[in-house]
């Protein structure tokens, strides 16, 4: 039987994209994701994922994402170790290989002009409405 790792979130850019070449001259770039589960009997859960996107892929999120833009990021889980202050911690991201951007102009996808952006709209699907209907 084969196995399965997928992940797939949608979500908002809490920062702009971070990206970096590889020694072969490739683009890697960084996004930080927030996922927010609303709850109307507590407080909110907000998730923060880190997405590692490679190649054509970066170059077009280093190109026209923003803080603030809606996501759709499916990919793979991997999840590394290393040790700080003598302990062993972990440190678990989604190697993309898909990222679609979602939304419009007015949600942090204008140029980057060193103005500050709000956080955007509600999550994908959510209307602010205060029904009991997942979806």
């Amino acid at each position: 039987m084969s196995t399965v790792n997928k992940a797939i979130i949608v979500g908002h850019l809490g920062r702009d994209p971070e990206a970096r070449s590889t020694k072969g001259g490739g683009t890697v770039v960084t996004l930080s994701v927030a996922t927010t589960h609303r709850r109307k009997d507590a407080d909110d859960e907000t998730e923060w994922h880190r997405v590692t996107v490679f190649g054509q892929q970066a170059e077009a999120c280093e190109r026209y994402l923003a803080k603030g833009r809606l996501v759709y990021v499916e990919g793979r889980l991997r999840t590394s170790s290393y040790e700080k202050d003598g302990i062993k911690r972990y440190s678990t991201e989604i190697i993309a290989n898909t990222v679609q951007f979602l939304g419009g102009k007015g949600d942090g996808s204008g140029k980057r002009d060193g103005e500050p952006r709000d956080s955007g709209p509600e999550p994908y699907g959510y209307d602010g409405g205060d029904d009991d209907i997942p979806f």
